[in-house]
């Protein structure tokens, strides 16, 4: 029979490099007859099994007739040499014998020379990284580790610390081995009494019952296991409570959040005694304000109303069973609030007052806690009680005299809330119509009648603040009104006020002087210009606003007739062309 050679395959084809998404990677040979009877070159195992960690194999030639190491070609050598770097596929096949008779390379020798475009990290690169993902892990597993073990620490010493006489985790008399065990891996065992825990709880009374005991056979203790438990403290400190004879005691050295915990523990096992008196705990203890909102989440969750959880949540809400509109019953509380103000005695008092009603307000800037109608009916009652006393101490009455400047003073407050509320458009209307009052102005002392111009003020600086608007009729009539007191109380107004904000005033005056029409507003910043030449430390200096008119009135119009001049000009040479 004749001899024959096994090789790899060299047939000449289109190679293609693809890596295979395989565990394990062969690499598989063919054979054929040869005519030549020499003897086997190469015996490779058919298939040879390539783990994807491990390096790649090394095909190495045997003895043949060209001499030691000449089994194959120099081409097969690079293309092992290649293999070995990691250059091609293991699944390649090998190239086909090198034809001397080629000058140029062949495709494997130019893939073996190329040095490889990627960038390899060193081995120690791999190796550092290696070890910094493996120190992460034990660092974790080891914060985890110690997490449990203070757990179980705590857990420990929670079980150890119990009065004398107190038979809970006594491992003496109990019958029952309860295992709790939490979501985390965290476990631990109590000894406790079948009996305790039926006669507190209806889930206990339902597992734990005479069926249940005699299936368990004469063994003692009874392993009772609670699986998945969210907080096993919290488990532990509820199971106390049964041994307890005064819960409300107990509770008392516990804090707020404690209570929740095992009111919500006490309420799925059924252990009613614990419920009341984590209620009874909850409606005579003071909350902090963020325990406020948990309190009255996990009562309306458990839906204890009918166990006592209304009393509780009669200190959080009202009593909608009573028939109060929270609505209704809000407005009236602030309407109270805001007389109060506007009538106390202390004026220290008052402005405290009047600073944390304005802070509630702006907290809640709803129009239905404080309806339009409502601030209205505050702002004319101050108006009415202003204007007797200004009109009676312009007649020369003065017994009330100091009324001026309290009813002033609460109604520049009220114009403040009503402008964060923006509604202060008919203050201003009807603030602008008090020509009586005006023309009564200058027979009050100036120490009397300027908080009335502090109300003035707070309007001009609300119109160039953008933070009301009015219309141009109640501008006007504004300006016309209580322009000039305005003037005469500046002075004054500064000495007196404190933390009077001048420039934010000057401002406003000229912002809304220059919402008029160019004619008025040459009036009055004329007007203006005369007052301040005689008198400039008792006026508001509207300089800025003065120049703004005056290049609106002048500068500009120049311009703008030049303009239409030239347009002229050019439309006269373009008809006669």
């Amino acid at each position: 029979m004749a001899g024959t050679t096994t090789h790899l395959n060299s047939h000449s084809q289109i190679l293609k490099i693809k890596r295979r998404r395989c565990r394990e990677t062969t690499i598989t040979t063919t054979t054929h007859p040869t005519s030549s009877a020499a003897a086997t070159h190469l015996q490779p195992d058919p298939h040879i099994a390539i783990s994807p960690d491990a390096n790649p194999p090394q095909i190495r030639p045997a003895m043949g007739p060209y001499g030691a190491g000449d089994g194959f070609p120099s081409s097969l050598s690079k293309f092992n040499s290649a293999l070995t770097a990691g250059l091609l596929n293991p699944m390649s096949p090998p190239p086909p014998p090198q034809d001397k008779t080629r000058s140029s390379p062949t495709l494997f020798e130019m893939m073996a020379n190329e040095p490889d475009s990627v960038p390899r990290a060193p081995p120690a690169a791999f190796e550092n990284g290696a070890a910094a993902v493996k120190n992460q892990q034990g660092a974790r597993l080891a914060a985890n580790v110690d997490k449990q073990a203070l757990m179980h620490q705590r857990l420990l010493d929670l079980l150890a610390s119990r009065s004398p006489g107190n038979q809970f985790n006594d491992a003496a008399s109990s019958d029952v081995m309860l295992t709790l065990s939490s979501k985390d891996g965290v476990s631990v065992s109590i000894r406790v009494h079948r009996q305790i825990l039926v006669v507190h709880s209806r889930f206990f009374a339902l597992k734990l019952n005479e069926s249940w005991v005699k299936q368990q056979g004469s063994w003692v203790p009874y392993n009772v296991e609670i699986a998945d438990c969210d907080d096993i403290e919290v488990y532990i400190e509820t199971l106390r409570l049964m041994y307890s004879k005064d819960l409300r005691r107990k509770l008392m050295k516990v804090d707020v959040q404690r209570v929740l915990g095992i009111l919500r523990v006490s309420v799925a096992i059924g252990f009613d005694a614990g419920v009341l008196s984590c209620l009874e705990y909850l409606e005579a203890a003071p909350w902090a304000e963020d325990e406020e909102e948990k309190v009255a989440s996990l009562l309306s969750e458990l839906r204890l109303e009918g166990v006592g959880a209304g009393e509780v949540l009669k200190r959080v809400s009202l009593d909608a069973a009573a028939g109060l509109d929270d609505g209704k019953n809000s407005e009236e509380v602030l309407l109270k609030l805001l007389q109060v103000v506007l009538e106390g005695k202390d004026e220290k008092a008052r402005r405290e007052m009047k600073d944390l009603v304005t802070k509630l307000l702006r907290e809640n800037s709803s129009q239905k806690d404080l309806r339009k109608e409502s601030m209205y009916f505050a702002f004319d009652e101050c108006l009415k009680l202003l204007s007797r006393h200004f009109l009676q101490a312009a007649h020369g009455d003065m017994q009330d005299i100091g009324q001026i400047a309290r009813q002033a003073d609460n109604l520049h407050w009220l114009l403040d809330i009503m402008i964060d509320r923006q509604i202060a458009e008919n203050f201003l209307i009807t603030w602008a119509s008090q020509s009586e009052l005006s023309e009564a102005h200058p027979k009050v002392p100036p120490i009397h009648r300027y908080e009335v111009s502090r109300v003035t003020a707070r309007l001009f600086v609300g119109i160039g603040k953008r933070e009301l608007l009015a219309s141009k009729e109640a501008r006007c009539m504004l300006l016309k009104t209580w322009l000039v007191p305005f003037y005469e109380d500046f002075r004054w107004m500064g000495r007196a006020s404190r933390g009077l904000d001048r420039h934010s005033i000057e401002d406003g005056l000229s912002n809304t002087i220059s919402t008029l029409p160019m004619a008025l507003q040459q009036e009055i910043f004329v007007s203006w210009f005369n007052r301040f030449l005689n008198g400039a430390d008792d006026c508001p200096n509207i300089q800025r606003g003065f120049e703004v008119w005056w290049r609106r009135a002048f500068v500009r119009r120049k311009g703008e007739d030049e303009r239409p001049h030239q347009m002229r000009i050019i439309s006269d040479t373009m008809e006669n062309s």
